[in-house]
């Protein structure tokens, strides 16, 4: 089963905040409420739910710090869902198949099979750790139809590993059916790419709903790193951005943009431009840049300089995956470890957003020889990829003084 979204808020409010999300019609009820060492809960959240899941507003109802969306493996189930799981099911069914076949069941076939996976409408995307044993070659195609049955789609694919090909172009083998094109509808927005050809991040919904409240009217912004459209389609749809300019460099992914905008209706608004964002040849042009690429933007940092405009400036919105040093739980200073270490983290984000405001403001007085004023409008956390990484977007506004 695919890693399931979460609010994660403090423990006082879990149930002020699970009376909301059950009133909506958000909280997945498939699953029960998980409380984390830190002191933290997780209130499960139906995936197709998120486009409707306002983490402003929820935060600003916040007393606590502690309100954010996480992806956690599968919480505990209800004891209503217990029993009924996919994998209960498709355990039974291989089993028979095996059996069918003359093939005995052993333990080592059920720690073979997939414990999660990816859904992209009626597509499953299986990950590499699954389905390795060579007796499954033995069942040929008969097996894929089985799990696709059993998990609930029509069509099968496994992914390998990420390619190395410079456009992390994700490795995926179609096992069945032959249309790998997926579609995906975020807060309003169409995003429709193939699956053995570009990657889709459903972690960075936060960011995309944040951006999308934006007001870019009258604005120009250029998206440095467009992908299939995961910002630029925000910017056009909802932020309302007169113009994007949309820099991208894998010409898969540019395909897919391409029908993106078409779908969308806004392909009149936005200029792509098919190659390495360093050589391309805008400047003196942007009210707003965008740098969405992790674990950091900086290649792109000079370009992002020269593209904001001369005489007013703009704003830059530097993604980058900051990593916090380990705490000491040895030392104890009277506080909790656990807003010790929340406090940590936000003073290593600080510190990161201090340092590249200054490089900003570095590379601007190279570019134009006179001073610029930084200021730091937000940081904001839009995932954890660990105890101690982070995904962070720096909110950097850059004025020639």
């Amino acid at each position: 089963m695919e890693d399931v979204p979460c609010l994660r808020v403090s423990r006082c409010e879990t149930q002020q905040f699970r009376r909301y999300l059950q009133s909506t019609g958000m909280l997945d009820q498939r699953f029960r409420l998980v409380k984390q060492p830190d002191g933290t809960v997780l209130l499960p959240i139906s995936p197709s739910c998120l486009p409707q899941l306002d983490l402003l507003a929820l935060r600003k109802a916040s007393a606590s710090d502690v309100c954010d969306l996480t992806w956690s493996l599968p919480p505990l189930q209800s004891k209503k869902e217990k029993g009924r799981t996919c994998g209960n099911k498709l355990e039974r069914s291989l089993k028979e198949l095996l059996e069918s076949q003359g093939e005995r069941w052993l333990e080592e076939l059920r720690r073979d099979l997939p414990r999660s996976f990816h859904r992209h409408g009626d597509l499953i995307l299986l990950g590499d750790n699954c389905f390795t044993l060579p007796i499954w070659k033995k069942i040929g195609d008969l097996l894929w139809s089985v799990v696709a049955n059993e998990l609930g789609a029509k069509r099968l694919a496994k992914m390998s590993r990420i390619s190395k090909d410079g456009f992390r172009s994700p490795l995926v083998t179609m096992l069945l059916g032959d249309n790998s094109w997926v579609k995906h509808v975020d807060n309003g927005i169409s995003y429709e790419f193939d699956v053995t050809k570009c990657m889709f991040s459903a972690g960075n919904i936060t960011e995309k709903l944040r951006v999308a409240g934006f007001d870019c009217r009258g604005e120009t912004v250029v998206d440095l790193y467009a992908g299939i459209g995961y910002f630029t389609l925000p910017y056009l749809v909802h932020a309302k951005a007169s113009h994007v300019h949309a820099c991208e460099w894998n010409p898969d992914a540019v395909a897919a943009l391409q029908k993106n905008l078409e779908v969308n209706g806004v392909s009149d608004r936005c200029t792509i431009h098919q190659g390495d964002n360093r050589q391309v040849r805008l400047c003196n042009i942007a009210d707003r840049v965008n740098l969405g690429l992790i674990p950091s933007s900086e290649d792109a940092w000079p370009v992002a300089c020269r593209l904001l405009k001369r005489t007013t400036g703009g704003v830059l919105h530097i993604h980058q995956n900051v990593t916090s040093p380990l705490q000491n739980t040895a030392a104890s200073d009277g506080a909790p470890q656990t807003v010790s270490a929340k406090n940590g983290d936000r003073e290593v984000w600080q510190a990161w957003a201090d340092d590249a405001a200054n490089r900003i403001a570095s590379l601007l007085k190279d570019l134009t020889g006179a001073p610029w004023l930084m200021k730091i409008q937000h940081i904001e956390h839009v995932k954890s990829y660990a105890p101690h990484v982070h995904h962070v977007v720096l909110d950097l506004d850059c004025r020639p003084s």
